[in-house]
């Protein structure tokens, strides 16, 4: 582990903000504490955090909100850390750019576990930009020639399988929402919506998962999403 990942936590709580603030300096990271939304927005430009973990019920300001801040000048990282619960909140806050969501009441091996997933999306994002060829066990991708390869055995994807594929593949590990996936693939157009996303996603599955029952690549974020396997 990289112990000059910095994390910027954002939290009213104290206990919660302790509790965070001891396991990490026990397993070695920096880390930093704001104690509401304003605080952490200068924090995260002051200091230069590598990641933050985000409560969406502050004091002053919206945790939503200042994901949108956030994310109109910077890709950090952002883990929200929240009591609410409903769907519906967790679609939103991803839909604004988090990466990542942990309900309240957590165990902290889970966030930790998260919190490692988002420094190797750190670690390669850089890399993604330049890849042409993607490697996943027994999946094989090559975008510069438009190929896919399950083993040896090249197969044949549609324009839209194949956009959805590369889609989930640039940000394997994290959660894109059934919104994000409609934007970056339809343009918010009529056959962007949840059914035909699952029908799309569905016959993609078949073609590269040699058990649909068990997904090795696609994984379901069950009313929300989808996630690239990051392993």
């Amino acid at each position: 582990m990289d112990k000059n990942i910095k994390i910027l936590i954002i939290e009213d709580d104290n206990k919660i903000a302790n509790f965070m603030s001891m396991a990490l300096k026990a397993k070695g990271y920096q880390h930093l504490v704001s104690r509401n939304g304003n605080s952490g927005i200068l924090s995260f430009c002051t200091d230069n955090p590598d990641i933050i973990l985000l409560d969406l019920g502050l004091p002053d300001i919206d945790g939503v909100e200042i994901i949108r801040e956030i994310r109109a000048v910077s890709e950090i990282p952002i883990i929200i850390v929240s009591a609410r619960e409903q769907e519906s909140d967790k679609i939103i806050a991803l839909d604004a750019g988090a990466n990542d969501y942990v309900t309240k009441p957590f165990a902290m091996g889970e966030l930790l576990a998260r919190i490692r997933v988002m420094e190797r999306f750190i670690d390669r994002k850089d890399s993604n930009l330049q890849e042409s060829v993607y490697k996943f066990d027994y999946l094989t991708v090559d975008s510069e020639k438009y190929k896919i390869f399950i083993d040896d055995t090249e197969i044949h994807l549609t324009p839209i399988e194949y956009k959805l594929l590369l889609l989930l593949i640039s940000n394997r590990g994290k959660v894109v929402t059934h919104s994000q996936i409609s934007k970056e693939v339809w343009g918010y157009g009529e056959a962007g919506d949840s059914k035909s996303i699952r029908v799309f996603m569905a016959s993609l599955r078949r073609k590269i998962e040699k058990d649909t029952s068990c997904p090795r690549f696609i994984l379901t974020e069950i009313g929300v999403g989808y996630r690239f396997a990051d392993e």
